[in-house]
């Protein structure tokens, strides 16, 4: 791709952008959320069409003026929002608009369809059914057909924007032999990823973007991490993790004999005010279903939450907010946000009745005013307002998640992987503001599978293994090696690990 531009009514997202890409070559795309790897993408696969520049593939200029005609040029991209039909089944998704039909006849082979979809699964090790309707599928799950399907067509250069977001380490470490094996055959590929290490582990060059310009391309083995984050930013970025030493106080929170049959069993732990209490463990631990049973999305069976001294009951998200706990999700644009409305409304909506008259008539120069005061605090990064949430970076759509909590009574917020999808940049200010959080003597606890942010941040580490707890440890007994062995089972619930 040369001299590639591409400007939007307000905005010029690319500026004479270049990227070169080798047969057999993984290169990663980095940059900051907002640098304009997305449109250069879109571009590469036929969604948005260059204002400038040339693409030229296989030793040939090509246009690509839709999806298809990138498609059949052997372009393929793997989207970090998922986009399964949930009524159809694992085979039906992988084999859309390509189903085997029998001869003189317009209607699909099913046994041929079972029989192609099965020979897909096992590229990926996967032990799935193909009449399986994707609805029953986990997250993880849903996430490897997607990346099946991609290396279902006849690609010889394979985008993947983000494909470990939503899997385990097992499968991420299935994923990789396959892009192995995929350069063993002279396929190339684009790896979009926030996970620095995964970029050094797996990559061969970088090429990085930032502010929609082409900054530099560089072997991956010659780039020190810190130059990498220098060249993303524009800036030396210092203590991305600005943990204080804050003290602890009194309980704000315990819960105890929480149980849900199926996803955890007798979680007991407390919060104290001014505390960031991790919760680590493997996908499938129980963790987020722990998070929304706290939150009232899903109660528990049994089990008592004692707020401040005294016993509550949590039955739904509205006596959970009442009582000054905040939820943010592990899947922003599906549970976090209203996508298709303004900044000011999501920033609004937990506490809209704070902007409304004793009649119910909704404040407007209030919510403007409130609206705008978060923009500033939190630095987001919008046009206005107005603008729709949809249209913003993932790390500032986060920020407005955090936004609509910080603008109420939120004593406890429970993080369920905050920095998911976001940039180094982005993630350093997200932490800036739970470090702003508890100094006002409020509490966290922080669901996160990346471990050095756990380190990082927190005062404990609570460890989940099929739904219990396989361990606590001290702030001064972090070690990563401790928390995984804890999270595989191989410590026992009652040791501390110490």
């Amino acid at each position: 791709m040369d001299g590639i531009s591409k400007a939007f009514p307000g905005v010029n997202a690319l500026k004479n952008v270049n990227l070169e890409v080798g047969y057999g070559e993984i290169v990663a795309l980095m940059g900051e959320n907002g640098a304009g790897k997305s449109t250069l993408m879109k571009i590469l696969t036929g969604i948005h069409q260059p204002d400038k520049g040339k693409i030229v593939y296989r030793g040939n200029e090509i246009q690509l003026n839709n999806p298809k005609a990138a498609i059949s040029e052997g372009i393929v991209m793997i989207h970090q929002e998922l986009s399964p039909i949930p009524e159809m089944t694992i085979a039906e998704n992988i084999l859309i608009g390509r189903e085997p039909v029998y001869k003189f006849m317009n209607v699909v082979n099913s046994r041929k369809l079972r029989e192609t979809a099965k020979e897909l699964l096992s590229l990926m090790d996967l032990n799935l059914d193909p009449d399986t309707k994707m609805k029953e599928l986990s997250i993880s799950e849903m996430q490897m057909v997607e990346i099946v399907k991609a290396l279902s067509y006849d690609a010889r250069l394979i985008i993947m924007d983000e494909p470990t977001s939503a899997i385990s380490n097992k499968e991420v470490d299935k994923l990789f032999e396959v892009i192995f094996k995929l350069k063993q055959k002279n396929i190339s590929i684009i790896y979009i990823s926030h996970k620095i290490e995964e970029i050094y582990k797996i990559t061969d060059s970088i090429t990085i973007l930032r502010d929609g310009e082409y900054i530099d391309s560089c072997a991956t083995k010659t780039l020190k991490y810190d130059d990498l984050i220098t060249k993303m930013v524009g800036r030396e970025l210092k203590d991305i993790f600005p943990k204080e030493n804050i003290g602890l106080q009194k309980t704000l929170l315990e819960i105890n004999h929480f149980n849900k049959a199926g996803e955890f069993s007798d979680i007991n732990f407390s919060l104290r005010k001014g505390e960031i209490l991790g919760v680590s463990g493997l996908m499938g631990a129980g963790r987020t279903e722990l998070a929304e049973a706290i939150f009232g999305l899903t109660p528990p069976d049994s089990g008592t939450l004692i707020l401040e001294g005294k016993e509550i009951k949590i039955s739904n998200p509205k006596s959970a907010i009442n009582h000054g706990i905040g939820l943010i999700p592990e899947d922003r644009k599906l549970k976090g946000l209203v996508l298709n409305r303004t900044v000011m409304e999501n920033i609004s909506l937990v506490y809209l009745d704070h902007f409304c008259t004793f009649f119910g008539v909704l404040k407007l120069k209030n919510e403007k005013r409130e609206s705008k005061r978060q923009i500033q605090d939190l630095r987001i990064k919008a046009h206005s307002i107005n603008q729709e949430v949809e249209n913003l970076s993932g790390g500032n759509q986060q920020k407005v998640v955090l936004s609509k909590w910080l603008i109420g009574n939120a004593r406890i917020l429970i993080f369920d992987e905050p920095t998911r999808g976001i940039d180094i940049n982005a993630k350093a200010e997200i932490y800036k503001i739970m470090t702003n959080f508890i100094k006002q003597g409020k509490a966290i606890i922080m669901i996160s599978s990346e471990l050095p942010e756990l380190i990082g941040m927190c005062d404990r580490i609570l460890v989940l293994h099929k739904g219990k707890i396989s361990g606590e440890l001290s702030r001064k007994e972090f070690n990563q090696e401790k928390i995984l062995k804890a999270a595989m089972g191989e410590v026992e619930t009652n040791d501390h690990l110490s």
